[in-house]
Parts: structure tokens; C-alpha cells; sequence
């Protein structure tokens, strides 16, 4: 799933981003309100990390034009307003979730998890056939055996399952597994399928559709 953080101060930025790197999540940044309006009109994003106090403008307004826009990425606010009339505001706004500052970042994580589980019928594990992932552990099986994925390999296989029977181009999948640092012009997407489909050690469980993309089979 693809993120977008938009928070003004740096060493936060650099922290978020790696951890939810190490999460499995693609992560884009933006340190302004102008940059953040750019980019949610440009990408496609699953979830915003949203503070409020931004250069060039607020998370209030940011987060009504995502809801204007009307195309249903979460947001979580990350702000130090702690104040009850501030936290009822941005929930009245759009948000899905508050969160002030400080805070821990195994508690983001989660926070994080149960808005993307709204997407999936509200459990953390999805199951297509044999091919089960825990998205909490983000641990991966195929009939009770345990895979080894790379982040990508796993962003790949989790959008997959997420739609099984229905096919997905390499760009849709270069949307919301890569960041916006990926060469759209890559092969990244085909070498990223092709490794999985070989650790998966199931021909025909993630087939090509010539022209189109790729479709996870479901379970006959």
C-alpha cells in the first residue's frame, strides 16, 4: 500500500519513512501543504499521514480537498493540537483517526492497519486458496508453507489478494506498491512478479494477461 506523509519537520519525516518502509509500505513525503496538494492530485495514495501545522496553508483544508475529491484514501491526523475542540474538528473534517504527537510508533502502525483493514472485510489476514497473509505479522504461507518475501514481493502479492480473479496492470501495481521514486519506464514491475511467482513454486497461481497485467486465480 502506497502512503503519503505530510509533516514539516524533517527528522520525523526520516523516521516515518523508514519504519514504514520496514513496514512493507511505499512511502512518498510531502513538507508543505502545497506539495501535498500536488501529489494527492497527481498519485494515487491508500492512506495520508496528515499533520496540521503546515508551511503554505493547514491539514484542515488538505484533508477537505481529499474528501472533495472523493476517492476514498484514509487519513490519519499526526499533530500535536491536543486540544478536544481540535481533535473533534479534524474528525468532522474527513479524518479517520487522530493522533497526537508524541506518540509510539507501534501504535501508528496499527492505527494504520485497522483503516487499510476497512478495505478487506475488517480481518488482518486475507486467504485466496492456499495463499494466506497475516498483514499484522506480515507473514506469508502456501499451504501452511512459510514464504520469504522481499517488501515489494510482498506489496505485490498483498494488492493481488486484495483483488483475486480480477486483473491488474503493471502500473496500477507500480501506483501503489512503488513510491513516487520509481522509473514508470522500469521493468521493475515484471522482475518483481517473476521472483514471486518463482518463490511461490505454483505455476499458474499468478497469471500474465498479455496486454493487460496480471490476475491472482482463484481457488476453483
Amino acid at each position: 500500500m502506497r502512503l503519503l506523509v505530510v509533516e514539516d519537520e524533517e527528522d520525523l519525516v526520516d523516521a516515518l519513512r523508514v519504519g514504514l518502509a520496514r513496514a512493507g509500505y511505499a512511502v512518498d513525503v510531502a513538507l508543505d501543504a502545497p506539495v501535498a496538494q500536488e501529489k494527492l492530485q497527481v498519485n494515487t495514495y491508500d492512506l495520508v499521514l496528515l499533520d496540521l501545522n503546515l508551511p503554505g496553508g493547514d491539514g484542515f483544508q488538505v484533508c477537505r480537498e481529499i474528501r472533495a475529491a472523493g476517492k476514498g484514501v484514509r487519513v490519519i491526523m499526526v499533530t500535536a493540537r491536543d486540544r478536544l475542540d481540535d481533535r473533534v474538528r479534524g474528525l468532522d473534517e474527513g479524518a479517520d483517526d487522530y493522533l497526537v504527537k508524541p506518540f509510539a510508533f507501534p501504535e501508528l502502525l496499527a492505527r494504520v492497519r485497522a483503516l487499510l483493514r476497512r478495505d478487506t472485510g475488517g480481518t488482518s489476514v486475507l486467504e485466496v486458496g492456499q495463499l494466506r497473509i497475516d498483514t499484522a505479522r506480515m507473514e506469508v504461507s502456501l499451504g501452511g508453507r512459510a514464504l520469504a518475501l522481499t517488501p515489494k514481493e510482498y506489496g505485490v502479492l498483498h494488492y493481488l489478494m486484495t483483488r483475486p480473479g480480477h486483473v491488474v496492470s503493471s502500473e496500477e501495481l507500480l501506483e501503489h506498491v512503488w513510491d513516487e521514486h520509481a522509473d514508470p519506464f522500469t521493468n521493475t514491475v515484471r522482475v518483481t512478479v517473476g521472483n514471486l511467482r518463482r518463490k511461490l513454486q505454483e505455476d499458474g497461481l499468478i497469471e500474465t494477461v498479455i496486454s493487460r497485467g496480471y490476475r491472482l486465480k482463484e481457488p476453483a
